[in-house]
């Protein structure tokens, strides 16, 4: 019987560093928040396990807006307070 303990509570110890490990991955209930400056705009984006959903863009001396995700895809974003407008995002001119 105390070898049986002793095996149970070594095998604990030993699995003790993995649980560790892995809480340090689980995902974070907190989103990342980047603070930029962009002309006379400050703009955050946040970002949860590394996906963009929303940008706030707080103009010098204008009212914040957020942009928002449309749907899933990279780089569609609408105004959350005016849905219906459509905000581009062609490629001009890439090196």
């Amino acid at each position: 019987m105390r070898t049986l303990n002793r095996l149970l509570l070594a095998g604990l110890i030993a699995i003790a560093p993995m649980a560790v490990i892995a809480a340090e991955d689980a995902p974070s209930a907190d989103p990342q928040v980047t603070i930029r400056t962009e002309g006379d705009k400050t703009i955050q984006e946040y970002r949860q396990n590394g996906f963009l959903y929303a940008i706030k863009v707080t103009p010098k001396g204008g009212k914040p807006y957020f942009l928002v995700r449309a749907d899933g895809s990279d780089g569609n974003f609408i105004r959350s307070d005016q849905p219906d407008m459509l905000i581009p995002a062609w490629k001009i001119f890439e090196w």
